[in-house]
């Protein structure tokens, strides 16, 4: 992914030791999914706890292969990420909804934070946040995503940034506030059910947004798709329960199988549009 040297959002917060500095400028950078092993990738935490411009960016160049928690420019490709997703998203709310799109913020954070669903810490992973309308995302996962998971690169950390965007998308639509009400009124299977319809939507989403920073920036580079549809296979959660030594169970999937997370985000990243990305209304996921 052709990264290094763009414009970086204004929309970051690096937090670090329980403290918060914006990025901007020309500085630096719903429910659940049981990453067994004790981590969680792409929580919706309203689900859990109940609750319901820009700047320049640096030209260093660094190796685009992998990005992880030591990496000195974290911070820009982070905010780079959230940038195309703006510009993404804010053109595509104009033609298809008609509407303005409101931008998310991003916290990238150290350790542990504070959110208004709650703790966000190691465990929890990346996440939305509906009450605050923010994306939580520890350095450390990047790590993990490569050394736990085994999904390496760029592009699979920049899927990560587009899934939990596609979260707040949906939240702008009015989504997660009808799917959370639901799922309260619901049995834990249907809960279940409706959950997994709602992250695979996030995976389309993601797709689209992968299409739509092509189109605009022309910044995908060879394998950079193979890498989300690789990152999208490590976190179904047949291969996570598989992985983790236990029986498949197909009524305590929260995001979906492998093959339908990486079916939906190349639904997105083939179509560009968002009614192609109805999964509540689709007969088989």
């Amino acid at each position: 992914m052709k990264w290094q040297g763009r414009r970086v959002s204004r929309n970051v917060e690096r937090r670090s030791g329980g403290s918060g500095r914006a990025i901007g400028g020309i500085g630096g950078v719903g429910g659940i999914v049981i990453l067994l092993l004790g981590w969680y990738f792409g929580v919706d935490v309203s689900g859990i706890v109940g609750s319901g411009s820009g700047g320049g960016g640096g030209t260093q160049q660094v190796d685009n292969s992998t990005i992880d928690a030591q990496d000195p420019e974290i911070e820009q490709f982070v905010g780079v990420v959230l940038a195309d997703t703006e510009d993404v998203w804010g053109a595509i709310f104009q033609q298809q909804v008609g509407e303005a799109y409101n931008e998310p913020k991003l916290v990238l954070f150290d350790g542990i934070t504070r959110s208004a669903c709650g703790t966000a810490n190691a465990a929890t992973g990346p996440f939305y946040c509906p009450a605050d309308q923010d994306v939580y995302l520890d350095t450390a996962f990047f790590r993990t995503l490569k050394q736990q998971l085994g999904a390496g690169g760029d592009f699979a950390a920049a899927y990560v940034v587009a899934h939990e965007v596609g979260h707040h998308v949906q939240d702008e639509l009015g989504i997660l506030e009808q799917t959370n009400r639901m799922r309260s009124q619901m049995s834990e299977a249907d809960a279940n059910a409706l959950s997994v319809r709602t992250e695979l939507q996030a995976d389309c989403y993601a797709g689209i947004w992968a299409q739509g920073t092509q189109s605009m920036n022309g910044t995908l580079e060879s394998g950079d798709i193979e890498e989300a549809m690789n990152a999208a296979a490590k976190i179904g959660d047949d291969t996570l329960q598989r992985n983790a030594g236990q029986a498949v169970s197909p009524d305590s999937f929260t995001h979906g199988t492998s093959e339908q997370r990486q079916r939906w985000f190349k639904r997105g990243f083939d179509s560009g549009d968002m009614t192609d990305c109805d999964t509540f209304s689709a007969p088989q996921l």
